[in-house]
């Protein structure tokens, strides 16, 4: 079963249900076609036997309550972010993954590193959708290493490979001051290893205010070095993985204003604002759902961000979601992320596990 959480809506609860009716279907129509939906093709297709006069009326007091507007170009009707976020809150009938999509997913979340795996997830979701798929990767704020090694390239350059706890690798050059011969680049790494493997660098570095000073010098300059570098290379980490933006320059709704697409994708490449929502997302359980401006962020006003935290071994680490115009099948989309948050959970569970 999948549970969502969001805000939610109050004051429709006398709307009633030949009401309700007529937006789930109008809300269906709209996200099916693309077109404003007038009162002759809800009769159609809502299976009601009303007159127009009665559907007409319904509409105008779900307009009233700002369910629907009537665009200027059309005498049909298209829902409102108040009326996404009603139909979604009450009306939606959920479209889960059948077993054959979940089994090709499971398939696809495999790879040697976590980053990896991560990458394809977010792939996964834009590909699924036709929208922008997001991860927000672990915070590594207080990374710590599992292995670091030196390694001799010429006489003033080593290289620095250090492989984190989730067995992801980073590797950095050093350019140092004086030549270190491979014995001295291996007691350097012995000397890492076995006294700091496990904590974080900020830490590190305040152990080696004094434990650099039983060291001898030129050892000592290169220890400094690594930390310099590892702190650097963790810093530069993506914290926020995002595929599929040029799909949502096929979305009608949002195409049709390229200064709002510009605006958009600043927030794709700035990622702080993105990242501060998906941190929020975070916290809460179950598939978050921001339609318009919920969210907080100007860029999303005409988008919606459907969200699921995913975890490693029972700890929450992480956000992933998908980002699209507020017209999608919100029946469709949230079982994807849901589905794709458990999977990627699993995944990096057994990854980090047979490490």
């Amino acid at each position: 079963m999948i549970r969502t959480s969001h805000a939610g809506l109050s004051g429709f609860e006398m709307l009633d249900a030949r009401a309700q009716h007529l937006l789930k279907t109008l809300v269906e129509r709209y996200v099916a076609e693309g077109q404003p939906v007038g009162s002759r093709a809800l009769s159609r297709h809502s299976g009601l036997e009303l007159s127009p006069a009665t559907i007409r009326n319904v509409m105008a007091d779900l307009e009233e309550m700002g369910l629907i507007a009537s665009p200027h170009t059309s005498s049909g009707r298209v829902p409102t972010a108040r009326g996404y976020r009603f139909f979604v809150d009450s009306l939606m009938v959920m479209q889960p993954l059948e077993d054959v999509e979940i089994h090709r997913l499971e398939g696809e979340l495999t790879a040697d590193r976590p980053q990896q795996i991560v990458s394809a997830a977010a792939s996964l979701l834009s590909q699924l959708t036709q929208f922008a798929g997001v991860v927000a990767t672990p915070k590594r704020r207080e990374a710590s290493f599992r292995h670091l090694e030196f390694l001799r390239l010429s006489d003033r350059r080593v290289l620095l490979i250090i492989v984190m706890p989730e067995g992801d690798v980073q590797n950095r050059i050093l350019h140092t001051d004086r030549s270190y011969t491979p014995s001295q680049l291996t007691e350097a790494t012995n000397f890492f290893n076995q006294n700091f493997a496990g904590q974080s660098l900020t830490g590190i570095r305040d152990r080696l205010a004094d434990d650099l000073r039983a060291l001898r010098e030129d050892i000592a300059g290169l220890m400094k070095a690594a930390v310099d570098a590892g702190e650097g290379a963790l810093a530069q980490g993506d914290a926020l993985v995002v595929t599929g933006e040029r799909n949502l320059l096929h979305a009608d709704d949002l195409a049709s204003n390229m200064q709002r697409l510009r605006r958009l994708f600043d927030l794709f490449e700035q990622k702080t604002s993105l990242l501060h929502l998906l941190d929020v997302s975070q916290r809460a359980p179950g598939v978050q759902i921001y339609i318009g401006g919920e969210s907080g962020l100007v860029p999303l006003d005409e988008c919606s961000v459907v969200t699921a935290s995913y975890e490693v071994n029972g700890q929450v680490i992480g956000t992933l979601g998908v980002i699209g115009p507020t017209r999608m099948a919100y029946e469709r989309v949230i079982p994807i992320v849901d589905v794709t948050a458990k999977l990627l959970s699993n995944a990096l569970s057994r990854e980090l596990a047979d490490d």
